[in-house]
């Protein structure tokens, strides 16, 4: 059973638009992703690796302290001009660098490992979601969330790598306070107290500051997006764009939004300055606090010469892990914004949208139940339609309104409209619309049908290719085994041949035709419903154009007001017949 949800647009708001970005809920998101990840196949492995960056982090910071203390005692030997001890710490300090590096670098190596296992994860759980129960098509078709492309491809990327970096720097800080923090307590408790209450200031000052990034991040990202799918909107429709000699709208578009990306990148760039001067003051004063402090006891002759530096190297770490807010805010910003995103995208993609129309696979017949079809703006297309049509009955749906018919076609197949009602149709029903689909790749691969991919159908398709007549055209493209991009390289007329070919090896009970007529021209359309009839292949068909009556069983008629009436034939259900409502 499959169902057609109503319009995305019945749903709440752009998720984007409803929730607040700011620093305090971006935990949370950041908590709500990385579930998603460790509920994946993926996550038992990253548990591993995650554990392993921990049991580095900490041999790091075990091998820092080390080294303050071997530094301390190798700059009081210099002090002392003790040569045997300045050589013997000399050649220790070497050991402790090799082995800080080997841990450092494997450390770096599995972060990077671990990044690229979420975002895969990620990434095939929103594809998977994306294109499954027509998602891609609410979002296309409502607007109501902006480009999920986007989202998809970059912003997970980009969360995932600042995520996981700032997640260990966090990690990492809180370890080297831990670690440190009873060196500098040692050397002074005053120090130990200065640090925290310096890094406090900073980091309440850096966020007063820096605050409006957040909402800055996001925008920049918007605008980024909206311009990059201008310029695709020009590729993808160059010679239509040629042809009405639009160039000039193109680029006051493509101009315009330019100016948005430039003037909210201006602003970013303004906060960075002033975010900028405060963190090199705050990072200069680091360097000096613990001089002022500790260089008056050495000079008493109280503590000897290499307290002063380990002292230097223990404050400057514990302020560095109490001041992550103030060295990263930007990226801090960034992350924010990028979650914010793709919390919306994940609302989105998990969030079941309101059912409109329901549909029901049968074994066998195609039936409409209270069926009300409404167009963008809220006219009535299709009012409570209620017909059941028979099996093997060939049915025309006709009309002076020809986007009823549209209307019809893409709620039985399932696409996004606005309406109510129920719709049963077969299960193996197959639908060719105006303008059909065929994917890059092969042409033999572009029409099998799923599960059929391993069965011999050369001399099927040679058949059929002969049969409607296009079998120069396929070889004049490269043959069936080529790879191609079909619908570049192909006339919509050839395209829509190619899908009967794809039908007719596919051999459902029932197909829905929309508008063929205008690619296919009368006669060639005609030739094609009758091997269809042949073939035993029942059709509804959405036609304007004028059709031989011996071709249908039943007709539906759609009238501009929305009202319809059906007539059948000997074929048709003779129970369902009502008049043309007034």
């Amino acid at each position: 059973m499959a169902s057609s949800p109503a319009p995305w647009g019945n749903r709440p708001g752009n998720p984007m638009e409803t929730q607040r970005i700011a620093l305090k809920i971006t935990a949370a998101r950041l908590v709500r992703l990385a579930r998603i990840f460790a509920q994946t196949e993926a996550g038992r492995r990253a548990r591993w690796m995650f554990a392993a960056l921990v049991a580095l982090l900490i041999s790091a910071n075990g091998l820092n302290v080390v080294n303050s203390y071997v530094n301390r005692n190798f700059m009081t030997a210099i002090a002392d001009r003790n040569m045997a001890g300045f050589m013997r710490l000399a050649i220790f300090s070497v050991g402790v660098f090799a082995a800080s590096t080997a841990v450092s670098v494997i450390a770096h190596f599995v972060e990077e490992r671990l990044g690229l296992l979420w975002r895969e994860a990620l990434t095939r759980r929103a594809v998977r979601l994306y294109l499954a129960d027509g998602t891609y098509d609410r979002l296309a078709a409502s607007d109501g969330l902006a480009n999920p492309d986007q989202r998809i491809a970059e912003d997970i990327r980009g969360f995932t790598v600042t995520a996981l970096s700032l997640i260990l720097m966090l990690l990492n800080g809180a370890l080297a306070i831990i670690a440190f923090s009873g060196v500098l307590w040692q050397i002074s408790p005053l120090l130990a107290f200065v640090a925290g209450a310096y890094a406090a200031l900073g980091s309440c000052i850096t966020v007063l500051v820096g605050r409006p990034l957040v909402r800055l991040n996001s925008d920049q990202l918007d605008k980024e997006a909206s311009f990059r799918s201008a310029l695709i909107h020009v590729r993808e429709n160059a010679e239509a764009i040629r042809l009405a000699r639009a160039e000039p709208g193109q680029t006051a578009r493509l101009m315009q939004r330019l100016d948005d990306l430039v003037g909210n990148f201006r602003r970013i760039t303004s906060i960075d300055r002033n975010v900028g001067f405060f963190a090199t003051g705050y990072n200069w004063l680091i360097q000096i606090i613990p001089a002022l402090i500790i260089a008056p006891a050495f000079i008493r002759g109280e503590i000897e010469f290499g307290v002063i530096t380990q002292s230097a190297i223990a404050f400057s770490t514990v302020v560095a892990g109490f001041s992550l807010i103030v060295t990263q805010y930007q990226s801090i910003s960034n992350m924010a914004a990028v979650t914010a995103r793709l919390n919306s995208l994940v609302t989105a993609l998990e969030t079941p949208a309101k059912l409109g129309i329901e549909i029901v696979e049968t074994d066998g017949r195609l039936a409409y139940e209270g069926l009300t079809l409404s167009s963008t703006n809220g006219a009535p297309l299709v009012k409570d339609l209620t017909v059941s049509v028979p099996p093997a009955t060939r049915v025309r749906v006709a009309g002076p309104n020809p986007a009823a018919g549209a209307a019809l076609f893409k709620a039985t197949a399932g696409l996004s409209i606005a309406g109510a009602g129920r719709i049963l149709r077969p299960d193996d029903m197959q639908f060719i619309g105006e303008r059909p689909y065929l994917p890059p790749g092969t042409l033999r691969r572009a029409l099998t049908t799923a599960g059929r991919e391993g069965e011999p159908l050369d001399e099927r398709i040679s058949e059929l290719l002969r049969a409607l007549k296009i079998e120069e055209a396929v070889a004049q493209a490269g043959g069936l085994d080529c790879e191609q991009d079909w619908m570049k390289v192909l006339s919509l007329r050839d395209q829509q041949l190619l899908a009967f070919v794809r039908l007719f090896l596919a051999s459902p009970r029932l197909a829905f035709l929309d508008r063929t007529f205008e690619a296919l021209g009368p006669d060639l359309l005609e030739a094609i419903l009758r091997m269809m009839a042949e073939r035993s292949i029942a059709y509804v068909d959405h036609e304007q154009a004028e059709a031989s009556s011996e071709l249908y069983d039943a007709v539906l008629e759609c009238s501009e007001s929305g009202e319809w009436s059906w007539t059948a034939g000997t074929k048709g259900d003779q129970r369902l017949r009502p008049s043309l409502r007034e």
